[in-house]
């Protein structure tokens, strides 16, 4: 069996039946769910794009779970209920990488202390948050009217500055438990660090200039690279690559077409690709003129995301932060729409799906 098919996924069988033969699933749905504690598993655990609520489908984020140990990729809205309904145990959480600071992906940053500072757990290790720095400067605004700087100071935090403030904001609950209830140091459990942009090529006016992969983290179970993404006009966004003993999955972030994410995902089994259901978007009474333009200059469309994967020969696609989230917008159109021009599998993501990659040259059972 080649790597096309090492995957079992329980969103195949309600999300992907047009690719070929459902494979039985591991767990699915809003109900809680139980994460095997061997081999890699992709969970996602939010499958919504953009910072608003959708019914019955939370916020992005996803987790690469290594013979038990989860390593989390975003935190969009509701991501923090959603690691407890996957079994997740913060105590087995090594570390977090933000793809980029827009707010649909960091909305419960804010809680992600919590999840480490203290409480019933014993919490071992620290948990470190790698992501973006410092943009270094802002676009001009699209319409061209004078607007106003939020935190002149510094318009532009990083990652250790987004965590700084979170600390700070909650000061008063954090030096309460400490001195009340002998909590930890929180400086010592939740450790960020800014990613380095290799080169000084990249920056604000160029997002994502040719590149190549680049090393972020390595431990004994997982080695993790990175990509400069072309998602517009944010700098820096970054596409991950997690490479296991079991094989790799790579998630795009937010991005349009881009040549440095086929780069990344070369020969992946997994690629996790954002998707925008741009026809569908255009119909939205609500969505200003600047907001199309921004979804059609920054993210990918629907229909051309079979061809990305196709040219990265991975083995299965699966599409996650959908735009619209709305559940209304059937699976099998979004899986249909992904197809076109790709020859291996389309997975639909749905909130809590558990996905498992199998040895590579293992045969299915």
């Amino acid at each position: 069996m080649n790597r096309r098919h090492l995957l079992r996924s329980a969103a195949a069988v309600t999300g992907a039946a047009a690719a070929g033969p459902a494979l039985p699933g591991v767990a699915a749905g809003a109900e809680p769910v139980t994460v095997p504690a061997t081999g890699t598993h992709l969970v996602l655990l939010g499958t919504s794009g953009g910072p608003v609520p959708f019914a019955g489908r939370s916020g992005m984020a996803s987790a690469v779970v290594v013979d038990g140990y989860a390593y989390l990729v975003d935190l969009g809205h509701g991501a923090f209920d959603q690691i407890g309904r996957a079994g997740i145990s913060p105590e087995r959480i090594p570390a977090a990488f933000l793809t980029h600071l827009h707010s649909d992906h960091v909305a419960d940053a804010f809680s992600l202390p919590w999840l480490r500072f203290g409480g019933v757990n014993a919490l071992g290790m620290p948990l470190h948050v790698h992501g973006p720095g410092r943009a270094g400067a802002l676009p001009p605004p699209r319409a061209g009217q004078p607007v106003r700087t939020v935190n002149p100071d510094l318009p532009t935090p990083g990652t250790v500055d987004f965590f700084a403030g979170v600390i700070n904001a909650a000061a008063y609950d954090i030096n309460l438990r400490l001195r009340d209830e002998g909590w930890p140091d929180i400086g010592e459990m939740l450790v960020p660090h800014d990613i380095a942009v290799p080169g000084d090529v990249a920056g604000p006016g160029a997002v994502a200039p040719p590149m190549e992969p680049f090393p972020v983290m390595a431990d004994d179970r997982v080695r993790v690279s990175a990509i400069l993404v072309d998602h517009p006009p944010v700098f820096p966004a970054f596409g991950f690559r997690f490479d296991t003993d079991h094989g790799a999955i790579v998630f795009s972030g937010d991005t349009t077409v881009s040549d440095n994410l086929v780069r990344l995902a070369r020969g992946a089994d997994v690629l996790v690709h954002e998707v925008i259901d741009l026809a569908a978007l255009r119909l939205q009474p609500d969505l200003t003129e600047a907001q199309i333009a921004h979804l059609t200059e920054s993210h990918t469309d629907v229909r051309a995301v079979g061809a990305i994967a196709q040219r990265a020969g991975v083995g299965t696609l699966v599409l996650s932060h959908l735009s619209p989230g709305a559940k209304a917008l059937p699976d099998e159109g979004w899986q249909r729409q992904a197809q076109r021009g790709f020859d291996g599998r389309v997975v639909v993501g749905n909130d809590l799906d558990v996905l498992r990659l199998r040895p590579r040259g293992r045969r299915e059972s």
